[in-house]
Protein backbone atom coordinates (compact mmCIF):
# COMPACT_ATOMS: atom_id res chain seq x y z
CA UNK A 1 0.00 0.00 0.00
CA UNK A 2 1.91 3.20 -0.86
CA UNK A 3 1.91 5.73 1.31
CA UNK A 4 0.07 8.90 1.11
CA UNK A 5 2.35 11.82 0.53
CA UNK A 6 3.11 14.21 3.31
CA UNK A 7 1.36 17.68 2.57
CA UNK A 8 4.49 19.40 3.94
CA UNK A 9 6.57 17.80 1.08
CA UNK A 10 3.95 18.72 -1.68
CA UNK A 11 5.36 20.69 -4.73
CA UNK A 12 3.81 24.48 -3.91
CA UNK A 13 1.15 25.03 -6.70
CA UNK A 14 1.21 28.49 -8.46
CA UNK A 15 -0.71 30.98 -7.05
CA UNK A 16 -3.93 31.43 -8.54
CA UNK A 17 -4.82 34.88 -10.69
CA UNK A 18 -7.06 37.14 -8.54
CA UNK A 19 -9.62 39.21 -9.62
CA UNK A 20 -10.87 42.36 -8.25
CA UNK A 21 -13.93 43.88 -9.03
CA UNK A 22 -16.01 47.09 -8.32
CA UNK A 23 -19.55 45.93 -8.13
CA UNK A 24 -20.76 49.34 -9.32
CA UNK A 25 -18.51 50.46 -12.22
CA UNK A 26 -17.73 46.72 -13.15
CA UNK A 27 -14.02 47.88 -13.05
CA UNK A 28 -11.58 44.61 -13.19
CA UNK A 29 -7.73 44.28 -12.22
CA UNK A 30 -6.03 40.68 -12.79
CA UNK A 31 -3.55 40.29 -10.53
CA UNK A 32 -1.37 37.01 -11.18
CA UNK A 33 0.18 36.21 -7.99
CA UNK A 34 2.28 39.01 -6.04
CA UNK A 35 0.39 42.30 -7.39
CA UNK A 36 2.28 43.59 -9.71
CA UNK A 37 1.03 47.29 -11.30
CA UNK A 38 -1.44 45.34 -14.11
CA UNK A 39 -3.36 47.00 -16.14
CA UNK A 40 -7.02 47.60 -15.79
CA UNK A 41 -9.98 45.73 -17.51
CA UNK A 42 -13.66 46.83 -18.00
CA UNK A 43 -15.74 43.81 -17.57
CA UNK A 44 -18.29 43.03 -20.28
CA UNK A 45 -20.98 44.07 -18.39
CA UNK A 46 -23.94 43.01 -21.50
CA UNK A 47 -21.49 39.25 -21.32
CA UNK A 48 -20.44 38.72 -18.13
CA UNK A 49 -19.01 35.62 -18.55
CA UNK A 50 -17.31 36.75 -21.81
CA UNK A 51 -13.57 38.02 -22.26
CA UNK A 52 -12.75 41.54 -20.26
CA UNK A 53 -11.99 44.35 -22.19
CA UNK A 54 -9.15 46.37 -21.87
CA UNK A 55 -9.72 50.19 -20.43
CA UNK A 56 -9.01 52.37 -23.45
CA UNK A 57 -9.97 55.97 -21.98
CA UNK A 58 -6.97 56.67 -19.61
CA UNK A 59 -7.28 59.26 -16.73
CA UNK A 60 -6.21 63.24 -17.76
CA UNK A 61 -6.11 66.16 -15.99
CA UNK A 62 -8.00 68.77 -16.11
CA UNK A 63 -7.44 71.12 -18.15
CA UNK A 64 -10.07 73.42 -16.73
CA UNK A 65 -8.04 73.59 -13.44
CA UNK A 66 -4.41 74.68 -14.09
CA UNK A 67 -3.69 74.90 -10.32
CA UNK A 68 -5.13 71.10 -9.50
CA UNK A 69 -2.63 69.45 -7.68
CA UNK A 70 -0.22 72.84 -7.34
CA UNK A 71 0.08 73.51 -3.61
CA UNK A 72 1.47 77.06 -4.23
CA UNK A 73 -1.71 77.40 -5.90
CA UNK A 74 -3.81 76.13 -3.76
CA UNK A 75 -2.24 78.10 -0.39
CA UNK A 76 -4.27 80.24 1.45
CA UNK A 77 -3.27 84.15 0.82
CA UNK A 78 -1.37 85.48 3.69
CA UNK A 79 -3.36 89.02 4.90
CA UNK A 80 -2.28 91.87 3.42
CA UNK A 81 -1.58 95.19 4.45
CA UNK A 82 -4.61 97.44 5.90
CA UNK A 83 -6.18 98.94 2.55
CA UNK A 84 -7.08 102.98 2.90
CA UNK A 85 -10.05 104.26 0.96
CA UNK A 86 -10.11 107.14 -0.69
CA UNK A 87 -12.72 109.27 -1.87
CA UNK A 88 -11.82 111.29 -4.83
CA UNK A 89 -13.34 114.10 -6.92
CA UNK A 90 -14.94 113.43 -10.07
CA UNK A 91 -15.36 116.34 -12.51
CA UNK A 92 -18.25 118.34 -12.87
CA UNK A 93 -19.69 118.52 -16.14
CA UNK A 94 -21.65 121.68 -15.33
CA UNK A 95 -18.33 123.38 -14.08
CA UNK A 96 -16.33 122.19 -16.99
CA UNK A 97 -13.41 121.60 -14.53
CA UNK A 98 -10.57 118.56 -15.57
CA UNK A 99 -11.70 115.20 -13.95
CA UNK A 100 -9.79 113.91 -11.13
CA UNK A 101 -9.39 110.38 -10.05
CA UNK A 102 -10.12 107.44 -12.30
CA UNK A 103 -10.73 108.45 -15.36
CA UNK A 104 -12.57 105.22 -16.06
CA UNK A 105 -15.11 105.86 -13.13
CA UNK A 106 -15.70 109.55 -13.71
CA UNK A 107 -17.18 108.40 -17.18
CA UNK A 108 -20.85 109.05 -17.74
CA UNK A 109 -22.52 105.71 -16.22
CA UNK A 110 -25.03 104.12 -18.07
CA UNK A 111 -26.57 100.84 -17.59
CA UNK A 112 -25.79 99.66 -14.14
CA UNK A 113 -22.64 97.36 -14.98
CA UNK A 114 -23.17 95.77 -11.70
CA UNK A 115 -26.13 94.99 -12.32
CA UNK A 116 -25.25 93.08 -15.65
CA UNK A 117 -28.38 93.80 -17.84
CA UNK A 118 -27.50 96.35 -20.92
CA UNK A 119 -30.54 98.21 -22.16
CA UNK A 120 -31.14 96.11 -25.36
CA UNK A 121 -34.03 98.29 -26.47
CA UNK A 122 -32.13 99.82 -29.81
CA UNK A 123 -35.30 102.60 -30.29
CA UNK A 124 -34.61 104.53 -27.34
CA UNK A 125 -30.59 105.38 -27.41
CA UNK A 126 -30.87 109.41 -26.17
CA UNK A 127 -28.58 110.39 -23.60
CA UNK A 128 -31.17 110.26 -20.00
CA UNK A 129 -29.68 113.69 -18.62
CA UNK A 130 -30.68 112.15 -15.24
CA UNK A 131 -28.14 109.79 -14.71
CA UNK A 132 -25.82 110.87 -17.83
CA UNK A 133 -26.13 107.65 -19.53
CA UNK A 134 -28.12 105.83 -21.80
CA UNK A 135 -32.05 105.79 -21.53
CA UNK A 136 -33.85 103.67 -19.96
CA UNK A 137 -37.78 104.53 -20.53
CA UNK A 138 -40.35 102.91 -22.70
CA UNK A 139 -39.95 103.46 -26.14
CA UNK A 140 -39.65 99.96 -27.43
CA UNK A 141 -42.75 98.59 -25.15
CA UNK A 142 -43.87 97.09 -28.31
CA UNK A 143 -41.34 95.31 -29.27
CA UNK A 144 -40.83 91.75 -28.65
CA UNK A 145 -38.81 91.04 -25.47
CA UNK A 146 -36.34 88.56 -26.11
CA UNK A 147 -34.06 86.46 -23.61
CA UNK A 148 -31.44 88.35 -21.83
CA UNK A 149 -28.53 86.22 -21.48
CA UNK A 150 -26.54 88.39 -19.30
CA UNK A 151 -29.14 88.21 -16.72
CA UNK A 152 -26.85 85.70 -14.23
CA UNK A 153 -25.74 89.03 -12.66
CA UNK A 154 -27.36 89.96 -9.59
CA UNK A 155 -29.06 93.32 -9.60
CA UNK A 156 -27.23 96.13 -8.63
CA UNK A 157 -24.19 94.24 -7.28
CA UNK A 158 -26.41 92.14 -5.48
CA UNK A 159 -26.39 88.71 -4.19
CA UNK A 160 -26.47 86.31 -7.44
CA UNK A 161 -29.19 83.72 -6.14
CA UNK A 162 -30.53 81.26 -8.30
CA UNK A 163 -32.85 81.84 -11.61
CA UNK A 164 -35.81 80.55 -12.13
CA UNK A 165 -37.18 77.80 -13.93
CA UNK A 166 -39.30 78.96 -16.94
CA UNK A 167 -41.86 76.31 -16.10
CA UNK A 168 -41.89 77.70 -12.52
CA UNK A 169 -43.79 80.80 -14.06
CA UNK A 170 -45.07 79.47 -16.98
CA UNK A 171 -48.35 81.29 -18.36
CA UNK A 172 -50.27 78.34 -17.73
CA UNK A 173 -49.65 78.96 -13.34
CA UNK A 174 -50.86 82.69 -13.82
CA UNK A 175 -54.37 83.29 -12.03
CA UNK A 176 -56.78 85.64 -13.84
CA UNK A 177 -54.86 85.30 -17.04
CA UNK A 178 -57.99 86.99 -18.54
CA UNK A 179 -58.35 90.66 -19.63
CA UNK A 180 -58.14 92.91 -16.89
CA UNK A 181 -60.69 93.57 -14.95
CA UNK A 182 -60.76 97.94 -15.44
CA UNK A 183 -60.42 99.51 -18.30
CA UNK A 184 -57.02 100.26 -19.13
CA UNK A 185 -56.09 103.43 -21.54
CA UNK A 186 -54.44 101.93 -24.01
CA UNK A 187 -50.80 102.78 -24.01
CA UNK A 188 -49.83 99.54 -21.88
CA UNK A 189 -47.78 96.36 -23.49
CA UNK A 190 -46.57 93.61 -22.90
CA UNK A 191 -42.83 94.01 -22.18
CA UNK A 192 -43.67 93.89 -18.39
CA UNK A 193 -45.58 90.63 -18.57
CA UNK A 194 -43.38 89.51 -21.03
CA UNK A 195 -40.43 89.61 -17.61
CA UNK A 196 -42.59 87.30 -15.64
CA UNK A 197 -41.84 84.31 -18.08
CA UNK A 198 -38.39 84.95 -19.16
CA UNK A 199 -36.27 82.36 -17.38
CA UNK A 200 -33.11 84.78 -17.69
CA UNK A 201 -34.19 87.74 -16.16
CA UNK A 202 -33.80 88.36 -12.29
CA UNK A 203 -35.81 86.54 -9.70
CA UNK A 204 -37.11 89.38 -7.90
CA UNK A 205 -38.31 90.97 -11.58
CA UNK A 206 -40.05 88.10 -12.37
CA UNK A 207 -41.70 87.87 -9.42
CA UNK A 208 -42.71 91.74 -8.96
CA UNK A 209 -44.12 91.63 -12.53
CA UNK A 210 -46.39 87.78 -11.68
CA UNK A 211 -48.00 88.90 -8.42
CA UNK A 212 -49.16 92.04 -10.02
CA UNK A 213 -51.08 89.40 -13.02
CA UNK A 214 -51.68 86.93 -10.42
CA UNK A 215 -53.34 89.94 -8.10
CA UNK A 216 -54.69 91.84 -10.49
CA UNK A 217 -55.55 89.91 -13.53
CA UNK A 218 -53.54 92.18 -16.32
CA UNK A 219 -49.57 91.93 -16.85
CA UNK A 220 -47.55 95.25 -15.74
CA UNK A 221 -46.95 97.71 -18.29
CA UNK A 222 -43.99 98.49 -16.90
CA UNK A 223 -41.62 97.12 -14.03
CA UNK A 224 -38.95 99.76 -12.27
CA UNK A 225 -36.36 98.89 -9.68
CA UNK A 226 -35.01 101.04 -6.93
CA UNK A 227 -32.27 100.44 -4.89
CA UNK A 228 -31.96 100.40 -0.84
CA UNK A 229 -29.51 103.58 -0.58
CA UNK A 230 -27.17 105.19 2.72
CA UNK A 231 -25.42 107.39 4.54
CA UNK A 232 -21.73 107.63 4.30
CA UNK A 233 -20.99 109.46 8.11
CA UNK A 234 -20.77 112.47 6.36
CA UNK A 235 -23.26 115.01 5.55
CA UNK A 236 -25.09 115.09 2.20
CA UNK A 237 -22.52 111.93 1.19
CA UNK A 238 -24.87 109.23 0.32
CA UNK A 239 -24.67 106.14 -2.05
CA UNK A 240 -26.90 103.24 -3.59
CA UNK A 241 -26.48 99.65 -1.97
CA UNK A 242 -26.68 96.82 -5.19
CA UNK A 243 -30.30 95.10 -3.05
CA UNK A 244 -33.67 96.61 -5.13
CA UNK A 245 -36.78 97.55 -4.43
CA UNK A 246 -39.33 96.57 -7.55
CA UNK A 247 -42.37 98.07 -8.46
CA UNK A 248 -45.08 96.79 -11.23
CA UNK A 249 -47.58 99.19 -12.55
CA UNK A 250 -50.30 98.81 -14.97
CA UNK A 251 -52.61 101.46 -16.13
CA UNK A 252 -56.76 101.77 -15.44
CA UNK A 253 -59.29 104.12 -16.80
CA UNK A 254 -62.09 103.74 -13.79
CA UNK A 255 -60.31 106.12 -11.22
CA UNK A 256 -59.39 102.94 -8.51
CA UNK A 257 -56.17 102.26 -7.34
CA UNK A 258 -55.56 98.46 -6.64
CA UNK A 259 -52.53 98.33 -4.28
CA UNK A 260 -50.70 94.25 -3.77
CA UNK A 261 -47.36 93.66 -1.96
CA UNK A 262 -46.46 90.02 -1.17
CA UNK A 263 -45.26 90.94 2.51
CA UNK A 264 -48.34 91.79 2.81
CA UNK A 265 -50.72 89.35 1.38
CA UNK A 266 -53.74 89.88 3.39
CA UNK A 267 -53.55 93.42 2.77
CA UNK A 268 -54.39 93.87 -0.68
CA UNK A 269 -56.75 97.00 -1.04
CA UNK A 270 -58.83 98.74 -3.69
CA UNK A 271 -59.06 102.11 -3.14
CA UNK A 272 -60.66 105.63 -5.19
CA UNK A 273 -58.18 107.65 -6.64
CA UNK A 274 -58.84 111.18 -5.50
CA UNK A 275 -57.02 114.20 -6.31
CA UNK A 276 -57.89 116.50 -2.82
CA UNK A 277 -59.63 115.87 0.40
CA UNK A 278 -58.45 113.49 3.51
CA UNK A 279 -57.40 110.26 2.12
CA UNK A 280 -59.97 107.17 2.32
CA UNK A 281 -58.98 104.56 4.69
CA UNK A 282 -56.41 102.06 3.89
CA UNK A 283 -54.04 99.82 5.67
CA UNK A 284 -50.70 101.16 7.05
CA UNK A 285 -48.49 99.47 4.64
CA UNK A 286 -50.24 101.06 1.57
CA UNK A 287 -50.75 104.93 3.00
CA UNK A 288 -47.37 105.95 1.53
CA UNK A 289 -47.96 104.73 -1.82
CA UNK A 290 -51.00 105.97 -2.00
CA UNK A 291 -49.70 108.86 -1.12
CA UNK A 292 -47.46 109.13 -4.21
CA UNK A 293 -49.95 108.04 -6.37
CA UNK A 294 -52.03 111.25 -5.78
CA UNK A 295 -49.36 113.57 -5.91
CA UNK A 296 -48.58 111.76 -9.24
CA UNK A 297 -52.02 112.29 -10.65
CA UNK A 298 -52.18 115.81 -9.42
CA UNK A 299 -49.11 116.03 -11.62
CA UNK A 300 -50.95 114.52 -14.40
CA UNK A 301 -49.79 110.66 -14.68
CA UNK A 302 -52.39 107.94 -13.71
CA UNK A 303 -55.34 109.92 -13.51
CA UNK A 304 -57.52 107.01 -14.36
CA UNK A 305 -55.96 104.88 -11.91
CA UNK A 306 -53.42 102.58 -11.66
CA UNK A 307 -52.85 98.36 -10.80
CA UNK A 308 -49.40 98.56 -8.42
CA UNK A 309 -47.58 95.81 -7.07
CA UNK A 310 -44.65 96.53 -4.99
CA UNK A 311 -42.19 94.33 -3.05
CA UNK A 312 -38.81 94.90 -1.75
CA UNK A 313 -35.85 92.21 -1.46
CA UNK A 314 -34.52 93.44 2.31
CA UNK A 315 -36.96 93.61 5.13
CA UNK A 316 -36.73 96.30 8.14
CA UNK A 317 -34.35 94.05 10.20
CA UNK A 318 -31.29 95.14 7.56
CA UNK A 319 -31.42 98.89 8.82
CA UNK A 320 -31.65 100.14 5.72
CA UNK A 321 -34.39 102.68 4.64
CA UNK A 322 -37.04 101.15 3.07
CA UNK A 323 -39.31 103.70 2.13
CA UNK A 324 -37.90 105.90 -0.28
CA UNK A 325 -36.33 103.32 -2.60
CA UNK A 326 -40.28 102.28 -2.82
CA UNK A 327 -41.03 105.70 -3.19
CA UNK A 328 -38.47 106.35 -6.00
CA UNK A 329 -39.86 102.85 -7.89
CA UNK A 330 -43.53 103.45 -7.43
CA UNK A 331 -43.51 106.91 -8.97
CA UNK A 332 -41.13 105.64 -11.82
CA UNK A 333 -43.26 102.75 -12.53
CA UNK A 334 -46.55 105.08 -12.05
CA UNK A 335 -44.89 107.18 -14.62
CA UNK A 336 -43.94 105.00 -16.84
CA UNK A 337 -46.51 103.14 -17.03
CA UNK A 338 -49.15 106.63 -18.32
CA UNK A 339 -46.82 107.95 -20.49
CA UNK A 340 -47.17 107.32 -24.49
CA UNK A 341 -44.22 104.97 -25.94
CA UNK A 342 -42.83 108.23 -27.89
CA UNK A 343 -42.97 110.37 -24.52
CA UNK A 344 -39.78 109.54 -23.54
CA UNK A 345 -37.86 108.58 -20.08
CA UNK A 346 -39.19 109.62 -16.69
CA UNK A 347 -37.57 113.32 -15.33
CA UNK A 348 -36.10 112.44 -12.63
CA UNK A 349 -35.48 115.80 -11.36
CA UNK A 350 -39.14 116.59 -11.38
CA UNK A 351 -40.53 113.30 -9.45
CA UNK A 352 -37.57 113.85 -7.21
CA UNK A 353 -39.73 117.25 -6.54
CA UNK A 354 -42.73 115.52 -6.28
CA UNK A 355 -41.57 113.15 -4.25
CA UNK A 356 -40.45 115.82 -1.71
CA UNK A 357 -44.25 117.48 -1.94
CA UNK A 358 -45.83 114.17 -1.34
CA UNK A 359 -43.89 112.37 1.68
CA UNK A 360 -42.33 115.50 3.23
CA UNK A 361 -41.22 113.27 6.38
CA UNK A 362 -38.88 111.20 4.14
CA UNK A 363 -35.36 111.11 3.75
CA UNK A 364 -34.75 113.33 0.31
CA UNK A 365 -31.25 113.07 0.24
CA UNK A 366 -31.97 108.94 0.17
CA UNK A 367 -34.79 109.96 -2.86
CA UNK A 368 -31.88 111.32 -4.78
CA UNK A 369 -29.27 108.66 -4.13
CA UNK A 370 -31.93 106.07 -5.37
CA UNK A 371 -32.72 108.51 -8.88
CA UNK A 372 -29.27 109.65 -9.47
CA UNK A 373 -26.65 106.99 -8.35
CA UNK A 374 -24.03 106.19 -10.21
CA UNK A 375 -21.74 102.39 -9.48
CA UNK A 376 -18.37 102.61 -7.74
CA UNK A 377 -20.02 106.39 -6.74
CA UNK A 378 -21.12 108.18 -4.05
CA UNK A 379 -23.55 111.47 -4.48
CA UNK A 380 -22.46 114.70 -2.61
CA UNK A 381 -25.67 116.82 -2.32
CA UNK A 382 -25.83 120.58 -2.10
CA UNK A 383 -28.40 123.16 -1.36
CA UNK A 384 -27.52 125.23 -4.32
CA UNK A 385 -26.61 124.61 -7.44
CA UNK A 386 -25.40 122.31 -9.10
CA UNK A 387 -27.88 119.70 -6.48
CA UNK A 388 -25.44 116.78 -6.42
CA UNK A 389 -21.66 116.14 -7.61
CA UNK A 390 -19.89 112.43 -7.67
CA UNK A 391 -17.20 111.51 -5.81
CA UNK A 392 -15.19 108.18 -6.42
CA UNK A 393 -16.72 105.21 -3.58
CA UNK A 394 -15.50 101.81 -5.03
CA UNK A 395 -14.27 99.61 -2.10
CA UNK A 396 -13.97 96.40 -4.67
CA UNK A 397 -11.59 98.66 -6.53
CA UNK A 398 -9.13 99.58 -3.65
CA UNK A 399 -9.15 95.67 -2.43
CA UNK A 400 -11.76 96.27 0.87
CA UNK A 401 -15.27 95.37 1.33
CA UNK A 402 -18.12 97.30 2.19
CA UNK A 403 -20.87 94.57 4.32
CA UNK A 404 -23.83 95.53 6.72
CA UNK A 405 -23.73 94.55 9.79
CA UNK A 406 -27.31 93.93 11.31
CA UNK A 407 -27.82 92.77 15.18
CA UNK A 408 -30.60 90.76 16.12
CA UNK A 409 -31.43 91.59 19.93
CA UNK A 410 -34.25 93.19 21.51
CA UNK A 411 -34.71 96.93 20.70
CA UNK A 412 -33.67 97.92 24.13
CA UNK A 413 -30.34 96.13 23.72
CA UNK A 414 -29.84 97.28 20.09
CA UNK A 415 -26.85 99.95 21.06
CA UNK A 416 -25.34 97.86 23.12
CA UNK A 417 -25.03 95.00 20.64
CA UNK A 418 -23.65 97.58 17.81
CA UNK A 419 -21.05 99.33 20.07
CA UNK A 420 -19.84 95.55 21.09
CA UNK A 421 -20.02 94.55 17.42
CA UNK A 422 -17.89 97.18 15.89
CA UNK A 423 -15.51 96.73 18.49
CA UNK A 424 -14.99 93.58 17.73
CA UNK A 425 -14.94 94.38 14.31
CA UNK A 426 -12.49 97.10 15.05
CA UNK A 427 -9.56 94.79 16.65
CA UNK A 428 -10.06 91.79 14.09
CA UNK A 429 -9.05 94.43 11.19
CA UNK A 430 -11.94 96.90 10.22
CA UNK A 431 -10.90 100.08 8.78
CA UNK A 432 -14.24 101.82 10.17
CA UNK A 433 -17.68 101.74 10.93
CA UNK A 434 -20.73 104.18 10.84
CA UNK A 435 -24.24 104.24 10.69
CA UNK A 436 -26.34 104.20 6.97
CA UNK A 437 -29.01 106.73 8.31
CA UNK A 438 -28.19 110.25 8.80
CA UNK A 439 -25.61 111.20 11.66
CA UNK A 440 -28.29 112.89 13.96
CA UNK A 441 -30.78 109.64 13.97
CA UNK A 442 -30.98 107.20 16.91
CA UNK A 443 -28.72 103.80 16.71
CA UNK A 444 -30.25 101.48 14.36
CA UNK A 445 -30.08 98.10 13.73
CA UNK A 446 -27.22 97.76 11.66
CA UNK A 447 -24.13 99.69 10.89
CA UNK A 448 -21.95 99.71 7.78
CA UNK A 449 -18.56 98.54 8.34
CA UNK A 450 -15.53 98.94 6.06
CA UNK A 451 -12.67 96.50 6.23
CA UNK A 452 -10.17 94.82 3.72
CA UNK A 453 -11.19 92.00 1.98
CA UNK A 454 -8.60 90.07 3.78
CA UNK A 455 -9.84 89.95 6.65
CA UNK A 456 -13.64 89.41 6.04
CA UNK A 457 -13.46 85.82 7.52
CA UNK A 458 -11.57 87.43 10.16
CA UNK A 459 -14.27 89.79 11.43
CA UNK A 460 -17.29 87.63 10.88
CA UNK A 461 -15.16 84.83 13.36
CA UNK A 462 -14.32 87.39 16.12
CA UNK A 463 -18.27 89.16 16.08
CA UNK A 464 -19.36 85.36 15.84
CA UNK A 465 -17.66 84.20 18.41
CA UNK A 466 -18.04 87.29 20.79
CA UNK A 467 -21.92 87.26 20.36
CA UNK A 468 -22.26 82.98 21.03
CA UNK A 469 -19.70 83.40 23.68
CA UNK A 470 -22.38 85.45 25.93
CA UNK A 471 -25.40 83.60 24.62
CA UNK A 472 -26.59 86.66 22.19
CA UNK A 473 -28.12 86.33 18.66
CA UNK A 474 -25.32 86.28 16.54
CA UNK A 475 -25.75 89.27 13.87
CA UNK A 476 -26.16 89.07 10.00
CA UNK A 477 -23.61 90.31 7.79
CA UNK A 478 -24.76 91.74 4.65
CA UNK A 479 -22.14 92.26 1.54
CA UNK A 480 -23.13 95.71 -0.08
CA UNK A 481 -21.75 97.08 -3.54
CA UNK A 482 -21.95 100.65 -4.49
CA UNK A 483 -24.52 100.37 -7.29
CA UNK A 484 -26.29 102.61 -9.60
CA UNK A 485 -29.64 104.61 -9.78
CA UNK A 486 -33.48 103.45 -10.40
CA UNK A 487 -33.53 101.70 -13.96
CA UNK A 488 -36.38 100.03 -16.03
CA UNK A 489 -36.23 96.08 -16.01
CA UNK A 490 -36.48 94.99 -19.65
Amino acid sequence: MTPAPDPSTRAPHPPAPLRVADPVTHVERVEPGPRPEGPYRVADTAHPTGPAKPDTHPVKADPADPAAGDPAANAPAADGPAVRLTMTEAAIPAEGGPARGNPARNAPAGDDPAAGRPDRRATRRAADPATGGPAQGNAARNAPAGDDPAGDAPAGGGPAGGRLSGDGLSGDGLAGGGPGRGATTGTADLAGGDLARRATADPLFRLVAYALEAAHGRPPAAVWSAPYTFHLGSPGLVAAAGWPTAAAAAPRADGMVRLSSLSHPADSCDLPLTLSGPPPAAPAWAARPYAVLRAMARAGYGRGGTDLHVQGSLTAAAGLATAEPADCAVALAVADAHTPPAGGPPDRAHLARLLAEAVPDGDDTLRRAALFARPGTALLLAAEPPPHRYVTFDPAASGARLVLVAVRGEPADRPADLARAVACARRAGALSAWPPGPAAARPGRSVLVLLPEARLAAVRAAVGEDFRGRARPVPRFLNIAVAGAARREE
